[in-house]
């Protein structure tokens, strides 16, 4: 299988974008370090029309608007699981029943609704939005990639499948993938910022995925995606 056919068979996972026949699943699964590439692409997509949307509040509300649209929502469903487990009250099934199930209840209303405004809120004081929804996008599969490496599912899905197929060096090769982001036009020190903050949260994320869940699934991975991006937007309006 070639690494073409990983490239397409992960976009057909991450976004909704038309890429023609169905692709062989097993050829991202076994090379799942390729998630940045889907960053660079959807925050790609997401940026350009910013580049003539001259107000950073309607400009920061597109872009969210369209970072959600291409990955079809799939891992906003993943942060708002997360929110249901972490309110459940209770032993670690009740917890688990709470993430995995199908209803939403106030938990992951609330985390989906405080992640957005977090998002939103630092997103339009940026300056440099088009860059920073990129940066971030990046920095968010960047993420996935490694919780999908590294971390021990607790139950069989999709997130276990890309697991045992997985290698532990994937996780360097993700993160040498978002390293074209130091060329972009802004102080290196704030695209070094954001990827520290990327990856601080991930491991929050893997260890309070252990501590509470037993382990990481595959709605952990898709609600680091919306969180991480949230703390790169944090890390720029820090930096910046």
């Amino acid at each position: 299988m070639s690494l073409f056919e990983g490239i397409r068979a992960l976009l057909q996972f991450t976004t909704i974008l038309p890429i023609g026949r169905s692709a062989d699943f097993d050829a991202f699964a076994t090379r799942s370090y390729l998630y940045p590439v889907a960053g660079y692409l959807i925050g790609g997509l997401a940026a350009i029309p910013l580049l003539f949307i001259p107000h950073p509040l309607a400009a920061a509300a597109v872009a969210l608007g369209l970072l959600l649209l291409l990955s079809g929502c799939n891992h906003f469903d993943g942060l708002l699981d997360l929110g249901d487990g972490l309110m459940a009250h209770g032993s670690r099934e009740v917890r688990i029943r709470a993430l995995t199930d199908r209803q939403v209840g106030a938990g992951g209303v609330a985390l989906g609704l405080s992640i957005t405004l977090i998002s939103f809120g630092a997103l339009a004081s940026l300056a440099i939005i088009p860059i920073a929804v990129l940066i971030a996008e990046v920095a968010a599969k960047a993420s996935m990639a490694s919780l999908t490496c590294i971390g021990r599912p607790f139950r069989e899905g999709i997130h276990s499948y890309l697991f045992w197929r997985s290698r532990p060096w994937f996780v360097a090769v993700a993160w040498l993938l978002t390293l074209p982001l130091f060329l972009l036009p802004i102080p290196p020190i704030a695209v070094a910022s954001a990827l520290f903050g990327a990856s601080a949260t991930t491991l929050i994320l893997l260890f309070s995925g252990e501590q509470l869940f037993g382990g990481i699934n595959g709605d952990l991975v898709g609600a680091a995606n919306e969180i991480v991006r949230a703390v790169v937007f944090l890390s720029l309006l820090i930096a910046l």
